[in-house]
């Protein structure tokens, strides 16, 4: 994929942060992934009053374009205000499992995207097999 593409799936990201429920934290999470085919699909971080039950606006994503039947997922990016921001620890095996070889694209606070590839951030991921 090329950085057209990916400045395409940042801006898919912010969009995607006007549908975050975060009334306790305040900090509204967007995200997008993009399939091999060109197809994104959204997510909004979705938080709720019992802390761990919270979801994630990347992992709202993935299982958005999973629960889809989306295949191949090459890239998953994340958009907040405050900019560089990467994905949780949780999140990061997430996209480990669904999308293997996916880069990381976040946007960097004031424009420009920063880029990593999944196994550059989670370098150990836990893996059955």
């Amino acid at each position: 994929m090329n950085e057209k593409t990916y400045l395409k799936l940042i801006d898919a990201a912010k969009a995607a942060t006007k549908n975050s429920y975060s009334p306790y934290s305040k900090f509204a999470v967007g995200a997008a992934v993009i399939t091999k085919t060109g197809k994104i699909y959204k997510g909004a971080n979705v938080e709720n009053a019992s802390y761990p039950l919270t979801n994630c606006a990347e992992r709202s994503a993935l299982f958005n374009a999973v629960s889809d039947g989306a295949k191949n997922i090459e890239a998953v990016a994340v958009w907040t205000s405050r900019g560089g921001v990467f994905p949780c620890g949780a999140c990061r095996q997430a996209i480990f499992e669904l999308a293997p070889n996916a880069d990381v694209i976040v946007n960097k606070k004031g424009g420009g995207i920063m880029i990593a590839n999944i196994k550059d951030l989670l370098p150990y991921a836990f893996c059955l097999e």
